[in-house]
């Protein structure tokens, strides 16, 4: 059903024309009318009609002109115009833009349903087309699809081809130099299974995710199998061993993080193996990271493994660890008790990496991230009195049970603290700002008065409010000198000093960027 679109300023010709095309055909509905030019762009936005009949000459907004704003929002619609003058300069001006229809005023039915048949069936027409280009191309997907599982198939069972990367390059339209296998395995709930529609759902899903991620590589998806999926990089630049780690990281931080975000109650585990530059050397790199996965799944809390070619670990450095555990900070400070949790199992993957299972050293690391998480709770005013109990003879997984357990506990009491104390801080320092924001406010001064660090401060604004802490005095200080402009018996440079602002002409343009116009413009359209 094509949806029409009647635009004309004589009720009459409106009524007549939407009677007509509804007698006309089952395959066509009139949705509405409008009267002038600009109803008509209000109701081509909402109701998105397919074809727009339209009237040139109307009072305000002509029809030429609704043509070109309801075209430059960029739906396809067609219009037929519809006039009384017979004239070469408005049929030209309507042909600029596009359009091919133009009937006279009086309009003859004939006329009328000829226009109307033409550009339904060109609509029609490309509807079909449309429809059979989405078809062949599913078609084609699904066809790709399972040439790529048969060839990743292919190279991890056959360390033989005889096709070579630079045939790959042809084949894919990009020069690819190297290739290595990454093995990506979910495990369902503990004591728990998965149904045969949740391992579909977890396929496509890393389908759709590879789909998306575009970093110098061409991702081939193998089939799944005992719920492992073998997945071919194929790299777009040399890699060198030194440069391979961190362009395969990257995978797997992203990986990490959109699975932590989905919807799977389950654990994801990857086995990494290492880059060559030769096809037939493919299946090497693919019995390592199943080595590599073997590995992740006997090791608890590990996520995943890089392996070299006797099995040997990959170990993150040191700055690898810190980073993560100013991420950790970052998360507890939100109170995001799912992303707390899910950085504190990075944090605990990287240092059992680093610390080769050391009871002693992965100890001593505990208790130096949990003193930094009592100086960050010292620093926000929260006094909390829970102790984290770990000894030297407990084993890693009793440690890490133990940390967890006690970063819940602070999470927690960081999420009453902000709902409660925070919230308070917030109202308490927009009332400081609303009484002083006539003076040289500064963020140091508005924290130092609600006892909170500057960077806190900062960072509860924008968490609570969306904006930052010089948004907000902005927001005030503008919002005040529009009232003041009400007043014509101040000039505007009494107006700029008395909300704040020491120089007018930095006054004036941040005025116009917060409104759109000059404080001179302003003050003329609201006062006149």
């Amino acid at each position: 059903m094509l949806k029409i679109l009647i635009v004309d300023d004589e009720i009459l010709e409106r009524k007549a024309l939407t009677k007509i095309i509804n007698n006309s055909s089952e395959n066509v509905m009139v949705i509405g009318e409008a009267p002038n030019g600009r109803k008509a762009i209000e109701m081509a936005r909402e109701h998105k009609p397919d074809i727009i009949f339209m009237d040139i000459k109307m009072p305000g907004i002509d029809g030429v002109q609704a043509v070109k704003e309801i075209k430059s929002t960029g739906e396809n619609i067609r219009f037929i115009m519809v006039s009384a003058f017979n004239t070469f300069e408005y049929a030209k001006q309507v042909m600029q833009q596009g359009v091919k229809e133009y009937i006279l005023k009086p309009s003859r039915k004939q006329d009328i349903l000829e226009s109307l048949q033409r550009v339904s069936s060109e609509i029609l027409g490309e509807k079909k087309k449309m429809e059979e280009e989405q078809y062949l191309k599913e078609n084609l997907e699904r066809a790709v699809s399972i040439a790529q599982k048969e060839w990743v198939s292919s190279l991890i069972l056959n360390p033989v081809h005889d096709i070579t990367f630079d045939e790959w390059s042809q084949l894919l339209g990009v020069e690819i130099t190297s290739g290595y296998i990454m093995l990506l395995s979910i495990l369902p709930p503990e004591k728990g299974e998965f149904l045969p529609h949740e391992w579909q759902n977890w396929y496509l899903w890393l389908k759709d995710i590879f789909k998306s991620f575009n970093k110098n590589q061409e991702v081939l998806m193998g089939p799944m199998t005992e719920s492992q999926v073998p997945v071919l990089f194929l790299c777009k630049q040399t890699t060198e061993k030194a440069q391979f780690k961190t362009i395969a990281q990257a995978v797997i931080d992203y990986l990490l993080t959109q699975f932590q975000k989905s919807q799977f109650n389950a654990d994801l585990k990857i086995g990494i193996g290492l880059p060559y530059s030769n096809v037939h050397e493919l299946n090497k790199s693919y019995h390592e990271a199943v080595a590599a996965l073997n590995l992740v799944l006997k090791t608890p809390h590990r996520k995943y493994v890089f392996a070299g070619k006797q099995g040997t670990l990959v170990l993150p450095s040191t700055s690898d660890l810190l980073e993560v555990e100013k991420k950790l900070l970052d998360a507890l400070r939100q109170g995001d008790l799912k992303k707390s949790m899910f950085i504190f199992d990075s944090f605990v993957e990287k240092l059992v990496d680093n610390e080769g299972l050391k009871a002693p050293i992965v100890k001593k690391s505990f208790d130096e991230l949990f003193i930094l998480i009592s100086r960050m709770l010292h620093d926000l005013g929260i006094g909390y009195e829970g102790t984290l109990s770990i000894k030297e003879s407990d084993d890693i997984s009793v440690m890490f049970e133990r940390g967890k357990s006690y970063l819940l506990s602070i999470v927690q009491q960081i999420q009453v603290w902000r709902n409660s104390h925070a919230k308070g801080m917030l109202h308490k320092a927009k009332e400081y700002i609303e009484n002083h924001y006539a003076n040289s406010l500064t963020l140091e001064q508005v924290a130092d008065y609600v006892e909170l660090s500057p960077y806190y401060l900062s960072k509860l604004f924008k968490d609570r409010f969306g904006m930052t802490f010089i948004d907000y005095v902005t927001e005030i200080r503008i919002k005040q000198a529009k009232i003041e402009m009400l007043d014509t018996s101040k000039s505007l440079k009494e107006i700029c000093y008395s909300v704040g602002y020491k120089d007018p002409n930095y006054f004036s343009r941040v005025f116009k960027k917060q409104t759109g116009l000059s404080p001179t413009e302003f003050r003329k359209e609201t006062v006149s």
